[in-house]
């Protein structure tokens, strides 16, 4: 049996999900359980031992309760859970068109689990996405990553409270083709 790539491992849409919740806390199964309740139990306990198993995530505590032992989860290295550079280069074509869908579809279950809520409210809660179309030199662009970079960097050091709600924020770049 061939070895799942990292690639494939971080980007299936459950432990995607369950890597998200994990970013800044540490949670039982239990806990995940609760904040993923459309996940089947089975389901959750194997897509988090593929992702002990991937070393992505990590038991940080194992507590005594009722006679089991209930793991607690933590994410074992932020940048465990990104796909490098070197390794996005080595991709085949295919291989590339497939982790956009795996992206994709991971951004729509979001974007549906909003929308199937009871009650929603789009503009209160902040919900946009839009497209646009930008002319930038190279250093132009290079700056425009590197603000992306310290605002992304700012608020990914948040950690959960009561008072903040987990927003998923998505960004994607496609430059036009090359000019001959």
């Amino acid at each position: 049996m061939m070895k799942e790539s990292a690639v494939d491992v971080i980007l299936h849409p459950v432990r995607m999900r369950i890597i998200q919740y994990l970013i800044n806390q540490q949670l039982t199964a239990q806990q995940l359980k609760e904040l993923l309740p459309d996940i089947p139990q089975a389901t959750l306990y194997r897509n988090l031992k593929k992702l002990v198993e991937a070393e992505v995530i990590h038991i940080v505590d194992e507590i005594p309760n009722r006679g089991t032992i209930e793991k607690v989860y933590s994410i074992n290295n932020a940048s465990n859970t990104s796909i490098s550079p070197a390794e996005v280069n080595k991709l085949s074509t295919d291989d590339l068109m497939s982790l956009f869908i795996k992206f994709m579809a991971n951004l729509m279950g979001e974007y549906e689990r909003y929308i199937n809520q009871e009650k929603i409210d789009l503009v209160n809660d902040g919900v946009t996405f839009r497209q646009a179309s930008m002319y930038l030199s190279d250093e132009e662009y290079k700056e425009f990553i590197n603000d992306l970079v310290a605002v992304y960097s700012k608020i990914m050091k948040y950690e959960p409270t009561r008072d903040r709600r987990r927003r998923t924020i998505a960004t994607i770049i496609i430059p036009e083709q090359k000019k001959e």
